[in-house]
């Protein structure tokens, strides 16, 4: 049984997932052992031995005061005397409260019990000394002593059996924690060979026809359109190699259209423009008569017009080139600046024609940088054509260049009708463009932004849009000094 890629991925996931949930579980009730211990401590076991010091303390404060006021009969020393026996009282209560074990909590119902007695003498003892009868002093000494050593005694034995639980308690936090950390150790190892086992053989299954169809693909990219995939495990990737090589065979096809297209349109094209630019070179030299100067400036545009479509009938051919590597780049140091202005003047009858204002903004401190004069001449061309050319009659096209942050920035800005968010990416693309906004429906080749995308990019640099449907766009790269 062939199981497909998202049931083998379950089952592993699952299985794992099992694993993991039982450790976890295991895990989970060992450590909440050991915080009940801890918390144990923590609440009980210590606040009990500390509330046998200040027992101890409190009483002790109770006999000195006691003893003071028997002598000086002030009645600021039995003020004294009944706040620590407040305080006794209230530590008493509190530690009853919290006690667990029955040891300890029998062990506090006694030293109230003699704590009582004591305050019982003390007040009886009292009451003579108002009378002014004579009574016997050493008696109440003596008793009072007798109930005084009693606490003592039963606060030292509920702060030994404190120490002996807690001492029980770690012994337990010991052997619990050994015993977990054995576990955890076997449960760890275990989990990871499993988990190991389950995603090598699961993901070895999926990776491996993947690789495959990784490697014909890289074989589509280098030209080789042969339909020989064959992958029969899992069943998505015996459809998808069926897929492919049916691919593989349309781009067999598209392959020798495009070829027949190219050869075609290079040798339809470039004849009869060719023709226009040589007979626009003799108009111009005066073979058809004198000519004045405002025809002679039009002829001039006409030349240049022409040698601009000749370059756009290579552009198609140029971009095959620069997509598989092979165009030839001449590098060298310039300015940037006498580039944009000649694109500049050479856009400027278009302009006109459209009644747009073109405006450049560029910084003075421009630095040199390394470039191939004619192909940025190319991206500037490219860019700031679009520009003008989807900017509505009345309108602004503004280039700026300026030094930033390492680098050469370059923006075209216009106001046209914009480019919607979701197509900012998309249109470097070849033959990618975008439905105007606007009534004029202006089309391009859809080639222009992917020849400046290859140009900007072979030159180490960057390029992107910004834009809001109905608020102009602006197009800017940078080039690294």
């Amino acid at each position: 049984m062939r199981f497909s890629i998202f049931s083998r991925l379950v089952i592993g996931y699952l299985t794992t997932f099992i694993l993991v949930a039982a450790a976890s579980a295991y895990a989970i009730v060992q450590l909440y052992r050991l915080t009940d211990i801890t918390r144990s401590l923590q609440k009980t076991d210590n606040l009990i031995i500390d509330y046998e010091e200040k027992l101890t303390d409190a009483l002790l404060s109770q006999i000195r005061y006691e003893r003071k006021f028997i002598i000086t009969k002030d009645n600021a020393l039995y003020d004294q005397f009944r706040l620590f026996v407040r305080d006794f009282e209230k530590f008493l209560r509190e530690a009853r409260s919290i006690a667990e074990s029955p040891q300890v909590l029998n062990l506090l119902i006694q030293v109230n019990e003699q704590h009582q007695l004591y305050q019982n003498l003390f007040n009886d003892e009292i009451k003579q000394l108002k009378s002014g009868q004579n009574y016997t002093r050493d008696r109440y000494r003596q008793e009072k002593e007798k109930a005084t050593d009693e606490i003592i005694e039963g606060l030292k034995k509920i702060k030994a059996q404190s120490q002996h639980i807690i001492s029980d308690k770690i012994e337990r936090l010991d052997v619990l924690g050994t015993n977990t950390r054995r576990a955890a150790i076997v449960l760890t190892g275990t989990l990871l060979i499993l988990g190991f086992l389950i995603s090598f053989f699961t993901t070895r299954s999926i990776t491996v026809p993947l690789s495959t169809l990784e490697k014909k693909t890289r074989e589509i990219a280098k030209g080789d359109f042969r339909a020989d995939l064959n992958l029969s495990s899992p069943p998505e990737m015996e459809e998808l190699s069926k897929a492919f090589n049916l691919m593989c065979n349309k781009l067999n096809e598209l392959d020798k259209m495009k070829s027949d297209f190219l050869s075609t349109m290079s040798h339809e094209l470039r004849t009869p423009l060719t023709s226009i630019k040589e007979g626009t070179g003799l108009l111009m030299e005066g073979v058809g008569g004198a000519i004045t100067d405002r025809q002679k400036m039009v002829l001039t545009i006409l030349a240049e017009e022409s040698n601009r479509l000749i370059n756009l009938v290579n552009t198609l051919l140029d971009l095959s080139k620069m997509e598989a590597g092979m165009l030839a780049y001449n590098f060298e140091q310039a300015n940037l600046a006498p580039l944009i202005e000649k694109v500049m003047i050479e856009i400027g009858p278009l302009a006109e024609a459209k009644k747009i204002s073109l405006e450049t903004k560029i910084s003075k401190d421009l630095p040199m940088i390394k470039v191939d004069f004619e192909r940025i001449l190319q991206a500037l061309r490219n860019l700031i054509g679009n520009a003008v050319k989807f900017t509505p009659e009345g309108g602004r096209v503004s280039v700026s260049a300026r030094p930033m942050n390492g680098g050469l920035e370059t923006s075209v800005t216009d106001t046209g009708p914009g480019i919607p968010q979701d197509n900012l990416i998309s249109i470097f693309e070849k033959f990618q463009q975008v439905d105007p906004t606007d009534s004029t429906g202006i089309k391009g080749t859809g080639l222009g932004l992917a020849i400046v995308k290859h140009i900007i990019s072979f030159h180490g640099g960057r390029i992107w849009a910004e834009s809001k449907p109905g608020q102009g766009s602006t197009f800017i790269f940078v080039l690294p000094f």
